[in-house]
């Protein structure tokens, strides 16, 4: 009787073990994997929506029409009018091929469809819906066409955006792809070793070069005991590591903003190492490194491990945007924009609002700061020496007549060739309208020589055509 009694009670706690597990792994998938899983741009359930309602087209802040859906046959056929233009934006919908950008992200806006739970399910069979919302984009289509003829085939990216209110006006990423003609490019997009369907804006990282001065200048005047001279020789020497300035060149005596405007790297390499990185690290968490950055878009985290067990030449070489420091072309923006909006940096914005078919708006995106990341005395010093930097330093070829240009240029080195060019700038520096970042990827040249000019012409053209 014991015997059996056992076998029973073993039978009972084996199934109650079994049960247990079997509610933790549904609660699991639910908490953690349910999201994913519907959201699978190859998940059919996602498809059978596409064959009943007229998927929302896709507009530009003016209203000018980017991509569409009409009735072909038993389904609806999707037209991207500007074929390689918003291939980084708007992404495709594709049966075979999947969802990417805008297209996934906002696939049930653009189907005006609920989420899945019953009661949704129940109200679709009651009131099926057959006409899409449209979105509406922050993006100005002559100001995007406009800088992705800048780029001129070069690889690399360009964020234009305003920096008070965070809406996205252009952004570019070359090399890019023609979504109306997936079938016929994929193999060749899928072997080319530039990634053609990489969105250089918001996932391509690059050491940011001095540029990143910006933010080590934000450190250097928010460490009171810090002697802001320095006598520069060309180079300097940290733990037997010699770090050299641009062409070996000696500026002399110089004090922050001097050095700003020269872009002397053995003064911040210095100063950068007494501000230590800790507070450097600050800064960068601040100016939205080593964060998620809340967008329409999927983003890579710009990073500065400064939290790591980094030695004195590792700092040095952050504080001049190299060694560990990576960043994106979209937070390098936010970084510019912050210190115009007065130190304050403001959610980027690339979906105005959706439209409803009746005409009425169902969602819409709002101004929002992210991060107080600096004082606002801090933001005016910084964006005063960026001016010098534009009028008499390395950022000249970015002057504008008659308006105050507040920016910074960078040249960066990397492990796999090439110098990529930066530059990083706003305009009219004293009331900025617009903020714009030019990364072109392994150019070879600075970033005030081929970059600076490109920042130029897209202000002069943002500044004379965006109301």
């Amino acid at each position: 009787m014991n015997k059996e009694l056992k076998r029973i009670i073993i039978v009972l706690v084996a199934i109650c073990i079994l049960f247990v597990s079997l509610i933790v792994y549904l609660s699991y998938f639910q908490v953690f994997k349910a999201e994913a899983v519907k959201n699978n741009s190859y998940n059919k359930r996602l498809w059978i929506n596409e064959e009943k309602i007229l998927r929302g087209s896709i507009i530009d802040r003016s209203g000018k029409i980017l991509a569409y859906s009409e009735k072909s046959g038993d389904t609806y056929k999707r037209f991207y009018n500007y074929g390689n233009l918003y291939s980084h934006i708007i992404g495709y919908s594709s049966r075979e091929y999947g969802k990417v950008g805008l297209e996934l992200e906002y696939n049930n806006t653009l189907l005006n469809i609920s989420e899945n739970t019953p009661l949704n399910e129940l109200k679709n069979i009651v009131v099926p819906n057959t006409e899409g919302n449209t979105l509406k984009l922050t993006i100005d289509h002559h100001l995007q066409e406009y800088s992705r003829n800048l780029l001129n085939g070069k690889k690399g990216s360009i964020v234009a955006m305003n920096p008070t209110t965070g809406e996205i006006y252009a952004m570019v990423s070359l090399p890019d792809f023609n979504p109306s003609a997936l079938k016929e490019n994929w193999n060749n997009i899928m072997e080319d070793r530039d990634s053609p369907f990489l969105n250089r804006a918001t996932s391509g990282l690059y050491a940011p070069g001095s540029t990143f001065k910006i933010l080590t200048s934000v450190g250097i005047l928010n460490t009171p005991d810090l002697d802001k001279q320095y006598k520069c020789t060309g180079s300097t020497k940290i733990e037997g590591y010699t770090l050299k300035d641009y062409g070996g060149k000696a500026h002399g005596n110089v004090n922050l903003e001097e050095a700003l405007v020269k872009s002397c790297n053995s003064y911040f390499a210095e100063k950068g190492t007494m501000v230590g990185k800790d507070k450097l690290g600050e800064i960068a968490d601040k100016f939205m490194l080593n964060k998620n950055i809340p967008f329409d878009l999927p983003t890579a985290k710009s990073s500065f491990p400064y939290k790591e067990n980094l030695g004195k030449t590792d700092i040095a070489a952050a504080s001049i945007g190299q060694g560990k420091v990576l960043v994106t072309p979209l937070n390098m923006v936010m970084i510019a924009s912050g210190i115009a909006n007065k130190g304050e940096i403001v959610k980027p914005i690339l979906v105005r609002e959706a439209i409803a078919p009746d005409g009425s708006i169902v969602e819409s995106n709002y101004s929002q700061v992210l991060s107080k990341a600096t004082d606002v005395f801090t933001a005016n010093e910084i964006k005063n020496m960026m001016v010098e930097v534009v009028n008499r330093g390395t950022g000249t070829n970015a002057r504008i007549k008659d308006i105050r240009v507040a920016g910074k240029t960078g040249t960066a080195e990397n492990s796999s060739g090439k110098t990529h060019a930066w530059f990083t700038g706003f305009a009219p520096a004293d009331d900025p309208k617009i903020a714009v970042v030019v990364v072109l990827e392994k150019d070879g040249t600075t970033g005030g020589k081929t970059a600076a000019p490109i920042a130029r012409n897209i202000m002069i053209e943002a500044l004379n055509t965006i109301k």
